[in-house]
């Protein structure tokens, strides 16, 4: 799988391959084979086999816009974007729309705060309709198109781990 990405602004193509609990990543022509495993609420210890068995501890918080995230290394802070659509090849930028049915998702572990919007409503893109909190921070994520709310997978108050299904955008 290719994953266009924006790292600290620059768009990058990396490459992930999952085979035998293994991932193969691959940015800007450089292969590394990681070990992941999670830990705490939103920390990975990240094991490289290739590279003498070292170590590395990474974190992930939400960086405002829904996808966006930092990665917390030891070296400093890596804003990750996703790059979708028309801004991809450098037409269209912020303006550019996600399409078809979309969801939003758990970014990481946390507690449904509020709902925003209700199954039925119309959206805009980059409008809120959810706020999770995670590691006290409130955190509200906004939807990736102009387009009616066809589902609301979660109420006020639950807990969700990250990935879980929260919103779907048609």
């Amino acid at each position: 799988m290719n994953l266009h990405l924006a790292l600290n602004g620059r768009t990058r193509v990396v490459g992930v391959e999952t085979a035998g609990g293994r991932h193969r990543v691959t940015i800007d022509g450089e292969t590394l084979t990681v070990d992941a495993a999670a830990y705490e609420a939103s920390s990975w210890s990240l094991v490289l086999p290739d590279d003498g068995h070292a170590t590395a501890s990474v974190g992930m918080s939400p960086a405002g816009r829904n996808g966006d995230l930092h990665v917390h290394l030891a070296t400093g802070t890596v804003l990750v974007q996703p790059v979708t659509g028309a801004a991809r090849f450098g037409r269209g930028g912020a303006a550019a729309q996600a399409e078809g049915r979309q969801t939003i998702v758990a970014p990481m572990p946390g507690k449904v705060v509020k709902l925003l919007v209700k199954a039925g409503d119309e959206v805009r893109a980059r409008q809120g309709v959810i706020v999770v909190e995670a590691m006290k921070m409130e955190n509200e994520l906004r939807s990736p198109k102009d387009g009616r709310v066809i589902e609301i997978a979660v109420a006020e108050g639950a807990s969700v781990e990250a990935g879980r299904l929260l919103v779907v955008v048609e």
